[in-house]
């Protein structure tokens, strides 16, 4: 008989505070409410992100609605040093997980002297091979994301982070789309059985559709951590707010998600406890389909399948039929071979 699984559902609140410390400890009591195992946030130093003329995504510019260069939009959603450690006390308070993606060598630094020991490497560090082997090399639990990459560059990542000291018992791999929402036709959700069969590690998803029937069908599907980005308020200004989750919705889907870990079962086809006692009501038993003298044969034209709380079920039906009547039926009256 298998586990009940448990899907490892992680609460993307990423830069959804606004760069307010304030609005992400709501964020953390939010995803909380919702039953989430984890809250992940975004570490980084803008400096060591991005040059000062890289442009911004298009998705960011549209739900932005300012024209910036990426720099100007990071460094107004940089958390402190101070920040990350009330956030991580918050959590431990709260009995919810702290993480943070770390998207440059010193924020990986940050997190780890704070106690971080489960590591989220985004899709833009897919072929950061630098960044790749200083992950591995804490050789924690780390759940990489796949978005943009095809299969041989998402092997290309996963050698090189076992060649650098990541023990592969220690390395989930999340099919993602970084489209900010992802249209439906584009989430793919059938890659999650390429990337398990090749790769052999446990698969989950990192969804940016809108909605929550996604995520849902991925732990259908055998998804063993989700990732959904969530928002206090989709009208707030900012990158992700649009295509986040609000906090009844995000509860909505852990819900779902728990419920369907249960659904799932042990795969084994048998009556269930709840069901057991409709057998004797539901299945029809062979009954007399007019009076029976002793000694008449049984036969098509004299018996019949009913819904009685008499007489022999069904599947004996070839064995009544031929048989001579030992005593006289009446009606409606069960038989039994």
């Amino acid at each position: 008989m298998s586990v009940q699984k448990h899907t490892f559902i992680i609460a993307e609140a990423g830069v959804n505070h606004n760069g307010d410390l304030q609005t992400a400890l709501a964020l953390v009591d939010a995803a909380v409410a919702a039953g989430a195992d984890a809250v992940k946030f975004q570490t980084f130093k803008t400096e060591a992100l991005v040059s000062k003329s890289a442009k911004q995504a298009d998705y960011q510019t549209e739900n932005t609605g300012q024209e910036q260069s990426q720099y100007d939009l990071l460094k107004s959603l940089e958390l402190s040093d101070s920040d990350h450690q009330t956030l991580i006390e918050h959590c431990r308070q709260n009995g919810i997980e702290f993480m943070s993606t770390a998207f440059d060598s010193d924020s990986i630094d940050l997190l780890s002297a704070l106690g971080v020991t489960r590591w989220k490497i985004p899709s833009g560090e897919l072929l950061s091979v630098p960044y790749l082997r200083k992950i591995a090399g804490l050789n924690q639990p780390t759940i990489l994301s796949t978005g943009m990459g095809d299969l041989e560059e998402v092997q290309f990542a996963v050698t090189t982070l076992l060649k650098a000291g990541l023990h592969v018992s220690n390395l989930t791999v999340l099919h993602a789309n970084t489209a900010y929402p992802t249209p439906y036709e584009d989430v793919n959700l059938r890659a999650m059985d390429t990337l398990k069969s090749e790769l052999n590690v446990p698969i989950g998803l990192s969804d940016h559709s809108l909605g929550i029937e996604v995520p849902i069908a991925a732990v259908a599907l055998s998804a063993s951590v989700i990732e959904k980005h969530f928002t206090l308020d989709k009208t707030l200004p900012g990158p992700d707010h649009k295509a986040s989750l609000e906090p009844r919705e995000l509860a909505a889907m852990v819900t779902a998600i728990r419920h369907i870990e249960v659904a799932l079962g042990t795969g084994i086809k048998s009556a269930s406890r709840s069901e057991a006692g409709n057998i004797a009501i539901a299945r029809k038993r062979i009954v007399a389909s007019k009076p029976i003298s002793k000694g008449t044969v049984f036969s098509e034209d004299n018996v019949t399948l009913k819904r009685s709380d008499k007489g022999c079920f069904a599947t004996q039906w070839d064995d009544v039929i031929g048989q001579v009547a030992q005593h006289d039926y009446q009606t409606e009256e069960g038989i039994e071979p």
